[in-house]
């Protein structure tokens, strides 16, 4: 009796596992597959984009365009000599079809298209570019990428300002305010910066007045040999300028814009871009496409809406329900991102701005490279990125995130810069002076700082002082020489290489026409600035030294090359930026400028989730 209740045990058992295995099958059947994207919204039934990246744009001129919102219809409602391929970001012609340059890159020469009209049916001519370029001299530091005419030839007067650094004061972004550490959204505050237009159309007089021809007090590097026929002159060589132009600061109007949205502006603002303002209201933004554009049969968006959002909570919100379509320039919170990353709609992308510390070459012992160099290798980025700043910023090895040049030049490697330090004279830190570090008041960038100076510490046993100043402090600090490094950010809007080293590394202590650019000659000892030289000699002390001996006007930065081997900076990090992209917008590219072009997106129709 007893083994056949346990023969029945047994039997029980084995049909209880059964069932249990059966049940744990149908449940794992039953599991759905986690969510592919965040929304599954149909794709609207015509050519119509809804994109939230901020508020409504407070302008709409292109020289005052900063950032996020202006920045995008900027790009949207003008044309430029050129434009930027969203996914190599390398030249393509816009109002000009074809471009040639001399030997040494200095004179470029830019035939415009035939078929180039504005929105009112006029056509663009070389004479628009002239006035247009000759207007941002007379707005003078009003334009907030003004550091981008530093090498054009009569553009430089535009980029003085009181700080002595290009595009802005220390602890500003290009003039874009950095109330937080890490830019993760692109909107500006720049318009209630601005004051009244440089040439404001006087009281009663037509707004579609033609731009006030007015010439510039220095020689002008912009000349229009005939209508369609532009020569640019530059101060140094630059292999990149077409990508430069395609920058909406150097689009042309064809009259003064008024520097705040006007009541009207669909008959105010004449455009030349793809798309043309159709109206503007509380709500929304709408621009429809220009069917007399040279290059209408590209255009397959009939509308683009831009819809404000006032909190990323609200963008989200929209996006999910369906309002819009694109979602950018939105200060995602830490929690919201971690939510978003699995989806294959959010895109995560390293945003084009460096966070650097600038130091004072004129100042010993800073003036020798070799120490420069062992306080930029004794920094653990990683450390910076993963820890201070959780993740939310990618590690800077170069100058820009546009580098071709190979490996990570600025990789922690303490047993070097240990001995760097050495062959400087100053062996485990020994008679090395306390650093004076100044910083602007942001309670991350003081953790960054504290961060820098430990590492500082135990690698190199060298002590920083931490001086927390207000910009305008800051500003009169640095031009008085009294610091020996200073926290500094960029905003990397171009990525033409010459144009970016000139605007971290431009000093306005001589116009840029008088500044000569570091004779490669002098670097002969090296070979290439990748090339480690020998130390320990006199004669290889001299030649480490050799682009730091004389500081000032005299040094120009170009080339990254010449950025990383002269360390007159040490680059930290670069932050990154965010968005969310309905999988049926086409064309609506990522990258590090944040520039998409408009004229590419398009809406599948066809497109089902899966």
């Amino acid at each position: 009796m007893l083994f056949l209740l346990q023969k029945d045990r047994r039997k029980l058992s084995a049909l209880l596992t059964a069932a249990i295995v059966a049940v744990t099958a149908c449940t794992q059947l039953k599991t759905p597959e986690p969510e592919a994207y965040f929304s599954k919204t149909e794709p609207p039934a015509k050519q119509e984009l809804r994109w939230t990246n901020g508020k409504l744009p407070k302008t709409f001129d292109p020289a005052l365009a900063a950032a996020a919102p202006e920045i995008d219809v900027a790009r949207a409602i003008f044309d430029g000599l050129t434009d930027l391929d969203p996914e190599t970001l390398e030249a393509v012609p816009a109002l000009a079809e074809k471009w040639t340059s001399d030997k040494e890159n200095k004179e470029w020469t830019f035939y415009l298209r035939e078929d180039a009209k504005w929105s009112n049916g006029e056509k663009i001519t070389a004479e628009d570019f002239v006035r247009s370029w000759k207007r941002l001299v007379q707005m003078g530091d009003k334009v907030p990428h003004r550091d981008l005419l530093l090498n054009i030839v009569g553009l430089a007067q535009a980029t003085k300002n009181r700080s002595g650094v290009p595009g802005g004061e220390p602890g500003m972004l290009n003039g874009i305010p950095e109330g937080r550490l890490v830019p993760a959204t692109r909107e500006t505050a720049t318009p209630e910066r601005l004051a009244e237009p440089a040439t404001p159309v006087p009281a009663g007089a037509d707004p579609s007045t033609k731009l006030n021809n007015a010439e510039p007090t220095s020689p002008f590097g912009i000349i229009a040999v005939n209508s369609r026929e532009i020569k640019i002159s530059l101060v140094h060589p630059d292999k990149d300028l077409p990508k430069l132009v395609a920058h909406p600061v150097f689009r042309p109007v064809q009259n003064d814009i008024p520097d705040r949205v006007p009541e009207n502006p669909v008959t105010q603002i004449v455009t030349s871009g793809a798309f043309r303002i159709a109206s503007i209201g509380a709500e929304e933004l709408l621009l429809d496409r220009f069917e007399s554009y040279w290059d209408m049969e590209s255009v397959k968006l009939e509308r683009v809406r831009f819809v404000p959002s006032q909190t990323a909570e609200k963008a989200l919100e929209a996006y999910r329900n369906g309002t819009v379509d694109v979602v950018s320039n939105s200060e995602f919170s830490p929690a919201a991102l971690k939510l978003l990353e699995p989806y294959e709609d959010f895109r995560r992308t390293t945003y084009a701005a460096l966070n650097f510390y600038e130091l004072n070459i004129a100042k010993a012992p800073f003036s020798d490279r070799r120490v420069r160099e062992a306080l930029a290798i004794a920094i653990e980025r990683e450390s910076l990125t993963e820890g201070e700043l959780g993740g939310s910023t990618r590690p800077a090895f170069s100058f820009t995130p546009f580098s071709k040049t190979p490996g990570s030049k600025f990789s922690q490697d303490k047993e070097r810069a240990a001995q760097l330090l050495e062959d400087a004279g100053f062996p485990d830190g020994e008679g090395f002076p306390v650093i004076r570090l100044l910083i602007n008041r942001n309670d991350t960038q003081q953790r960054i700082a504290r961060s820098v100076a430990r590492m500082w510490k135990q690698n190199l046993n060298i002590d920083t002082e931490i001086v927390v100043k207000e910009p305008a402090e800051i500003a009169a600090a640095r031009a008085s020489g009294d610091w020996d490094a200073i926290r500094r950010g960029a905003v990397i809007a171009t990525p033409d290489e010459t144009a970016n080293l000139l605007s971290m590394f431009y000093s306005d202590a001589a116009d840029p026409a008088e500044l000569s650019a570091i004779d490669p000659s002098r670097r002969s000892d090296f070979k290439s600035p990748s090339v480690r030289p020998t130390t320990g000699t006199p004669e290889a002390s001299a030649a480490v030294d050799v682009m730091s001996r004389e500081p000032g006007a005299g040094n120009v930065i170009l080339t990254e090359d010449q950025a990383i081997f002269g360390v007159q900076g040490i680059p930290l990090y670069f932050p990154t930026s965010y968005s969310l992209v309905k999988p049926y917008v086409k064309g609506f590219d990522a990258n590090g400028l944040d520039a998409p072009m408009l004229k590419r997106v398009e809406i599948d129709k066809n497109w089902r989730p899966k």
